[in-house]
C-alpha cells in the first residue's frame, strides 16, 4: 500500500505487538506486512519461546501474536501463563492446525481469537486490528475513568480562550483532555454559536501531534466538490485538472482534520466518509492507489444527528464511527452562571480591538441578561457586546443597546418558549413567507441590529462574513434588476 503513514509520536503509539513463532522466514514476512502494509509502527518479532515472559516483563507490548507449536515452551503454556502474569495483554493464536477443538481450547486459556496460517492474510490482518482497537478503547476508558474521577485538569491553558464557571462545562474539559490524544474520531455537538470550535482547537492542542489543524466546512458541498476537497486529485483525474491536488487528508497528516457541520454532508459524501473512516485509506480522484489516513478526525454538528440518523438522512454506521467519543455542549441559557464571566471577557476585548477604555457595566446588566434564552448563545453575547461597546462614550456602560436586542419581556418569554419546546414561529401566520422573503428579512434585521456592520451582522446570524457579503450583494442586485 502506498503513502505509509508514519509513525505518530511516542505518546500516541499504540501498543506493541509481539510475534512468537519459531519459524524466521515466517516472522519475518508477518513483520513486514503489519508494518508496511497494516501501519502498525511497533512490531517485535521472537523465535525462542523461552524469552516471552522477560520480554513481557519489560513492558510496552498490549498484543502477543503467538504460534501454537514450538520447542521448548508451547504455545499452550505460554497462553496460560500470560493470562497469569499479564492479563491485560491480548493473545492472538496462529496455528497450522484447522481443528475446531484445540481452537476451542485456547479460547477457554485465554486467546482473544484463532487463525489458521493459511487463513488469508486480509482476515488475520483484519483480526489483528479489532484488537488494537479493543485495547486502546480500553486504556481510554480506563483515563476517562481517571479524569473524571479525580476532576483536575492537567493541562487547563488549553481551555484558557473558554471562559467558564459551569461545572458542565468543566466536566467537559476533563473528558476532553482524556481522549485528546486518541486516535478514534471525536463528535462535538451543541446549538451553533455555543463554542465548539473552541473545543476542538483545545482538543488538538492536547493531542501532542505534529501536524496542523485544517479545518472543513462541509455544508453546501456536493459529492464532487467534497471528494476532491478531501482526498484531492492526480494530474489528468478530469477535465481541467492540469495538476495534482493535495486533498485536506493529506494536509492534516500527522495533525487533526477537523469537519464542521457535518449534519448536512449529502448521502453520497457520507458513504466516502464511512470508508476513510473504516479502512483507514482513500484515493485521491484519478488514482488507483490508495493512500493512509494519517490524521485524527473530529467532527462537529449543531444538528440532532441521532433524529437523522432515525429519519434516514444520515448513516447509521457513520453515526456510529464518528460518535466513539462525544461531547454535548450545553447551550447558554443553561449555564447562566457564564453570563458574568462571558461579559467581561467581551468588553475587555471589544474595548480593546476598538481602541477604547474597557467600560464598566452596570449592576442590573448581568440579571437582565440572565433573563435571556439566547438563541444565538456565546456568539450573541458577543455580538450585543461589540455592538454596546462601539456606541460607548461615557464611564458607565449603556444598557439601551441591550434592551433593544432583548426586546420586551414577553418578547423574551415567546422566544425562550421557541428555544426550548421547539415552537414553530411561523405556526401562527395565515400566509407564509417565500424562502427569499424570509432570507431579506432575516437580512434586514441583522443590518438593523448591528447598525449596517457587517462582522456583527454575520455573528448574529451564525455565518461567516463573507457568506453575508455574498447575500447582501445579491439582494443588492436583485433590487437593481427591478
Amino acid at each position: 500500500m502506498s503513502g505509509y503513514c508514519p509513525a505518530p509520536p511516542e505518546h500516541l503509539a499504540a501498543p506493541g505487538i509481539l510475534l512468537v513463532d519459531d519459524e524466521a522466514d515466517w516472522l519475518a514476512s508477518m513483520t513486514l506486512l503489519l508494518e508496511f502494509s497494516a501501519g502498525f509502527s511497533d512490531v517485535r518479532a521472537c523465535q525462542d519461546s523461552r524469552q516471552v515472559m522477560d520480554i513481557l516483563d519489560a513492558g510496552g507490548v498490549g498484543l502477543v501474536l503467538l504460534d501454537l507449536t514450538m520447542p521448548h515452551v508451547s504455545g499452550a503454556e505460554l497462553l496460560a501463563a500470560i493470562a497469569e502474569r499479564h492479563p491485560d495483554v491480548c493473545c492472538i493464536v496462529l496455528s497450522g492446525l484447522n481443528q475446531l477443538s484445540t481452537a476451542v481450547e485456547c479460547m477457554r486459556l485465554g486467546a482473544y481469537d484463532y487463525y489458521v496460517k493459511t487463513d488469508d492474510e486480509s482476515r488475520i490482518v483484519g483480526g489483528i486490528a479489532r484488537a488494537m482497537h479493543m485495547l486502546e478503547l480500553r486504556a481510554e476508558n480506563r483515563e476517562v475513568a481517571s479524569r473524571l474521577a479525580s476532576g483536575r485538569l492537567r493541562r487547563p491553558e488549553a481551555f484558557a480562550a473558554i471562559h467558564t464557571r459551569s461545572a458542565a462545562m468543566h466536566a467537559i474539559f476533563a473528558y476532553i483532555e482524556a481522549v485528546a490524544r486518541s486516535p478514534r474520531p471525536l463528535l462535538v455537538t451543541g446549538e451553533s454559536g455555543v463554542g465548539k470550535e473552541s473545543l476542538v482547537r483545545a482538543a488538538h492542542e492536547l493531542s501532542g501531534r505534529r501536524g496542523p489543524l485544517v479545518a472543513l466546512n462541509v455544508a453546501g458541498l456536493d459529492d464532487a466538490v467534497f471528494a476532491d476537497t478531501l482526498f484531492g486529485h492526480v494530474r489528468g483525474a478530469f477535465t481541467g485538472a492540469d495538476a495534482p491536488r493535495r486533498g485536506l487528508v493529506e494536509e492534516a497528516a500527522e495533525g487533526t482534520l477537523f469537519l464542521d457541520e457535518i449534519g448536512d454532508l449529502s448521502i453520497a459524501s457520507q458513504v466516502k466518509l464511512l470508508r476513510l473512516l473504516q479502512e483507514g485509506e482513500y484515493y485521491p480522484l484519478g488514482s488507483d492507489q490508495p493512500r493512509r489516513l494519517c490524521a485524527r478526525v473530529i467532527a462537529a454538528t449543531h444538528a440532532d444527528l441521532a433524529a437523522s440518523e432515525r429519519e434516514g438522512r444520515f448513516r447509521r454506521d457513520l453515526f456510529f464511527r464518528l460518535r466513539t467519543h462525544h461531547v454535548a455542549v450545553p447551550p447558554l441559557r443553561e449555564r447562566p452562571e457564564d453570563i458574568a464571566p462571558l461579559l467581561d471577557h467581551f468588553l475587555g476585548e471589544a474595548a480593546a480591538a476598538m481602541g477604547k477604555r474597557k467600560p464598566t457595566p452596570p449592576p442590573e446588566l448581568a440579571a437582565l441578561l440572565a433573563a435571556y434564552p439566547f438563541p444565538g448563545n456565546v456568539r450573541e453575547l458577543a455580538a450585543m457586546v461589540y455592538d454596546a461597546v462601539s456606541l460607548h462614550t461615557g464611564r458607565m456602560l449603556s444598557m439601551d443597546v441591550f434592551k433593544r436586542h432583548i426586546g420586551t419581556p414577553e418578547a423574551a418569554t415567546a422566544v425562550a418558549l421557541a428555544m426550548t419546546e421547539g415552537d414553530n414561529p411561523f405556526a401562527g401566520l395565515t400566509t407564509l413567507p417565500s424562502f427569499a422573503q424570509a432570507e431579506r428579512l432575516l437580512l434586514d434585521e441583522a443590518m438593523a441590529r448591528s447598525g449596517g456592520r457587517q462582522t456583527l451582522a454575520a455573528r448574529l446570524l451564525g455565518v461567516t462574513q463573507s457568506a453575508l457579503s455574498k447575500r447582501l450583494k445579491a439582494q443588492r442586485r436583485d433590487d437593481d434588476a427591478c
